[in-house]
């Protein structure tokens, strides 16, 4: 039976996949074949050699070590796209409140509360100081465009926005996903020079790492209005107050509030909010749970951050996964202890992700572990697992 871990609360739509595949699922569960988690931090967490595998519902993998996993050969799987669209939404309404001080406008009604009779005539005379620009006609820049920028970008086209779309490493299923009237642009730079509204939906990585820092933001256009759904590193938050104090920025939402932005002027913060349905939640948990089983079960790898797309169809006996390091001979010496035991292959695939790679083998006979023996013991194999 295979057992899987939740160290956080999980939809049921997620574990009760699991459950009926025959998988023992909780968060009592010891030495788990797997973790399915969402926000909980794994930086210090002994994983055992047991584990196989970890599933985060959600795109973001800041709270798993990911070095480490794969140096101890556990495959890392996130859900991105299952999110999009609650994410999506999200940033469409934050470019609502950086255009119109919805949020003012609300306080300020609540204090004209008990006023009677006058209401109508103080509501006419006082909503001026809450208007702001319409969307339409405007420009946006989207920074990243994997599933949620995309949608971004088209949702945006649809009210009447010019849209233009910076991603140097967007993937050919986002590409296909894009709106052909999204203006693709070369340079970061021309959306600051161009752009009255800035979308932020890159994943947080050292080269994202104060991507919108005072020389970025000095590019802009005065009053930008900019919409963080990335995350809180990516954004300089010095250098984005001191651009608001001079009137650079005309407004700064961001989904990951702190000490430094909570309550200062033209800063609107929001509490993590972009992911949070219940219907994301759902698609989150069922992407996650589907991977983590079709992984464990027939070591088929799909939106794993540290090792390769690798999906083979099931052909003989027994199917040999091993994880390895991208250096020359290790196929050969898989061949070399399968063929001296006069075992064929029946079919076979191999894939490198950077400093590793991913060896999957269907043989013609059941292995035993005399070959997982002597391949675990290589010193660039770093897990080896028979199916």
């Amino acid at each position: 039976m295979l057992k899987i871990r939740t160290m956080n609360t999980i939809s049921p739509l997620g574990t009760g996949l699991l459950a009926e595949h025959g998988c023992e699922v909780g968060p009592e569960v010891e030495n788990p074949d797997a973790l399915l988690i969402r926000s909980a931090d794994l930086h210090d967490m002994d994983f055992g050699r047991d584990l196989l595998c970890i599933g985060r519902a959600g795109a973001g993998v800041n709270n798993i070590p990911i070095d480490r996993c794969t140096e101890e050969g556990i495959a890392v799987f996130n859900s991105p796209g299952a999110n999009a669209d609650a994410t999506k939404e999200m940033v469409i309404f934050e470019m609502l409140l950086a255009s119109r001080d919805m949020l003012g406008s609300i306080e300020w009604v609540k204090s004209i509360a008990g006023r009677g009779a006058e209401i109508p005539a103080l509501v006419e005379k006082g909503k001026s100081a809450f208007a702001g620009p319409e969307l339409c006609g405007k420009s946006l820049g989207v920074i990243g465009l994997g599933a949620v920028g995309a949608l971004v970008a088209n949702t945006a086209l649809q009210l009447g926005m010019t849209v233009r779309g910076y991603d140097p490493y967007i993937s050919i299923e986002s590409a296909w996903r894009l709106s052909r009237n999204v203006i693709h642009v070369d340079y970061v730079e021309e959306i600051f020079r161009t752009c009255d509204y800035i979308s932020l939906n890159v994943p947080y990585t050292e080269s994202t790492h104060h991507m919108i820092d005072a020389t970025a933001l000095s590019y802009m256009k005065p009053g930008v209005r900019i919409m963080n759904e990335s995350r809180a590193e990516v954004v300089d938050d010095d250098a984005m107050l001191e651009a608001i104090a001079s009137g650079r920025v005309g407004k700064y939402v961001t989904d990951f509030p702190n000490e430094k932005l909570i309550g200062k002027k033209n800063v609107i913060c929001t509490p993590h909010l972009g992911a949070c349905t219940p219907e994301s939640e759902e698609k989150c948990a069922v992407m996650a749970a589907q991977e983590l089983y079709d992984y464990l079960v027939n070591g088929n790898i799909k939106n794993s951050v540290n090792l390769p797309n690798a999906t083979l169809e099931r052909l003989g006996e027994s199917r040999l996964c091993v994880i390895h390091r991208n250096v020359p001979n290790i196929i050969n010496s898989i061949l070399d202890l399968v063929s001296a035991r006069n075992i064929n292959v029946e079919h076979m695939l191999n894939k490198p992700r950077g400093a590793y790679a991913y060896t999957m083998m269907d043989l013609s006979e059941k292995v035993n572990g005399e070959i997982t023996g002597q391949l675990s013991r290589q010193p660039n194999v770093l897990r080896v697992r028979v199916l």
